[in-house]
């Protein structure tokens, strides 16, 4: 197959430009610190008692948890049907409308915030999959690491920029008049914007997709099931693709929950001022630029998997760093050192995946099992987090359990190598 034009890859980064301002900016850095300072330590919600990041925490793995489950029937009626771009573009209205619905949010209405929170985060993660599954459809198998690391470049420098402009209201609101929740909650609002209006250049560009069946036999979820199935059956033949699963099952339980609880745990163990906590997720992006471009080139020198050994050794090391740390310039250089690999294993990961693909147009129900694998693992990994913070009260001993993770994640990564030779 050929790359599409230059058109359609820019349409399609787009929407990484568009919703990766949510992930950064509300999930990473402005939400959890405005959750934590609105909020007591301990809350009750649902007639339970929670510490406030632990709430915090397990509203996440919830959110998560649905779309695990959703995902992969979606999916596959997305492929018998041909209509993955709806899909796309129902989850960003539910994402962005309930990200703007966070101006609302104050300490007196948790519950408000926690919906909001758990609905937005699911318009996030729930677009996922059927974003990334254009990557193969538009892309030549030699191309997609550049192009689904311009992706994840495109998102980090618009998240930097939208976090710029979030940073910008923080210092100069108080200076206009605004109290002192209002230009946080405003960012809240432009987030969910920026996130609606820049997918609109996606919708236009990305081109439609054709159901893999033209006659249909039962209804959409009888055929997605039926779907579901076949796929399940290819997965199984396919042996390094099958490791590769199990390895970035266990992995991204590590890497996405140290992305995800970096800021809580800046804020509530090492008690850094919010400015500097912004202000540092900010050089984590513009380093996750160079890592994204970074790991690509290494992939083609030394092969895909080779590098993510590498990568997982080092989110290993930060780990074991992590738990010791105990000033703020410890912090500084260990977020450095996450974002270089951060942005790394992201981009190599989705190429990977793609790659190890066989040649199919049932690309979104393929790729419902690269997002429900990572679903889980965010799942299993939030709520590990949250349970060891909560049982000890220290978050330091749920940063040393992540490097479990990794190092089981490790095991499967140089199994699926092992099998990759095997075959040469």
């Amino acid at each position: 197959m050929k790359t599409a034009s230059k058109k359609v890859i820019n349409g399609w980064a787009m929407y990484d430009w568009a919703n990766s301002v949510y992930n950064l900016v509300i999930t990473t850095t402005f939400f959890p610190i405005y959750f934590l300072a609105v909020t007591k330590e301990h809350v009750s919600f649902l007639g339970m008692n929670f510490v406030n990041s632990a709430l915090y925490n397990y509203t996440m793995a919830a959110a998560y948890l649905v779309v695990a489950f959703s995902s992969p029937i979606l999916s596959s009626i997305a492929d018998t049907r041909g209509n993955k771009k709806n899909f796309l573009r129902f989850f960003t209205i539910l994402g962005s409308l309930s990200c703007s619905a966070l101006f609302l949010f104050n300490g007196d209405r948790l519950m408000l915030g926690v919906v909001c929170f758990m609905l937005s985060t699911i318009g996030y993660c729930g677009g996922l999959v059927f974003y990334n599954s254009y990557l193969p459809e538009i892309a030549a198998p030699e191309d997609r690491d550049r192009i689904s690391a311009r992706g994840f470049s495109m998102g980090y420098i618009g998240s930097v920029l939208l976090q710029l402009i979030g940073f910008g209201l923080v210092v100069l609101g108080p200076k206009l008049g605004m109290d002192e929740s209002l230009p946080v909650r405003l960012t809240f609002l432009l987030v969910g914007v920026w996130w609606f209006g820049f997918a609109l250049i996606t919708f236009a560009r990305l081109p439609d997709s054709a159901g893999t069946m033209t006659k249909h036999t039962g209804g959409a979820l009888t055929e997605g099931f039926t779907e579901l199935r076949k796929v399940y059956a290819q997965v199984k033949q396919l042996p390094v693709l099958k490791r590769f699963l199990r390895g970035f099952f266990f992995y991204s339980m590590g890497v996405q929950t140290v992305m995800m609880a970096a800021t809580i745990f800046g804020s509530k163990v090492l008690h850094l001022e919010a400015s500097m906590l912004i202000v540092t997720v900010v050089i984590i992006q513009v380093v996750a630029i160079a890592g994204a471009w970074s790991m690509a080139r290494l992939s083609t020198r030394f092969g895909n998997l080779r590098v993510v050994i590498a990568v997982i050794l080092l989110w290993i090391g930060i780990c074991i760093a992590g738990y010791k740390m105990q000033t703020a310039m410890h912090f500084y250089l260990l977020a450095t050192a996450v974002g270089l690999v951060m942005g790394g294993i992201q981009s190599l990961s989705r190429s990977t995946y793609a790659k190890l693909m066989p040649e199919t147009q049932d690309t979104t129900s393929f790729f419902s099992y690269y997002d429900v694998t990572e679903k889980i693992s965010i799942v299993i990994g939030m709520f590990s987090f949250a349970y060891i913070d909560d049982l000890t009260e220290d978050m330091r001993n749920s940063v040393l359990a992540l490097v479990v993770f990794f190092v089981i994640g490790l095991g499967f990564i140089i199994s699926a190598l092992r099998k990759q030779n095997e075959a040469v």
